[in-house]
């Protein structure tokens, strides 16, 4: 156990307090469901940037950090669905969570294989997150409101899931001759 590893458990650790506070009915409420989402960001940047830095990458570091990132992005984008259940955000938010499902299958299958590099993340895997991890912050800190931060968090989100679209894509793309094969 190391500070990058503890940073990521702590990222674990405030996703039911930011589903919780959307619950209540108070604006403020929803600001500080943005502000834990936003220290949710920050220690995702800290633990890897400290790990690298103090040479401290870990196998498990490896493992949990994707998966806090995507039982965040997950566990908030089922909530914000709940508070606004119009299609464009159940619909963004379902591409979305398909897409982690489908390409976390798809790595974990490579990895069997040995070719898990194949399916790596690339660069625009890196704008989709820093996108839609934009979009949410946006959606949640504007959701009483739904003013013109919200729109404008909505627009990111749907920007977000077509990205996520193609990133998918490319991902399968580069698999396919692996999938493709007779067993």
């Amino acid at each position: 156990m190391n500070l990058p590893i503890w940073l990521t458990l702590f990222r674990l650790i405030l996703i039911p307090f930011v589903v919780a506070l959307m619950f209540v009915p108070l604006a403020s409420a929803n600001i500080v469901a943005a502000i834990l989402f936003g220290i949710a960001l920050a220690t995702d940047w800290l633990d890897g940037y400290l790990a690298r830095r103090w040479n401290q990458t870990s196998a498990f570091g490896a493992f949990l950090d994707p998966v806090a990132d995507k039982l965040i992005v997950c566990a908030v984008l089922v909530m914000l669905v709940y508070r606004d259940p119009h299609y464009y955000v159940a619909l963004s938010a379902t591409v979305i969570v398909g897409r982690e499902l489908t390409v976390s299958a798809l790595r974990e299958w490579m990895a069997e294989l040995g070719e898990r590099g194949v399916v790596a993340v690339g660069s625009l895997g890196k704008y989709k997150t820093a996108i839609q991890m934009a979009a949410i912050f946006l959606m949640l800190f504007d959701l009483a409101q739904q003013g013109g931060i919200y729109v404008l968090g909505i627009v990111l989100l749907a920007i977000s899931a077509a990205l996520t679209l193609w990133s998918m894509i490319i991902y399968l793309r580069q698999a396919w001759p692996r999938l493709s094969m007779e067993r």
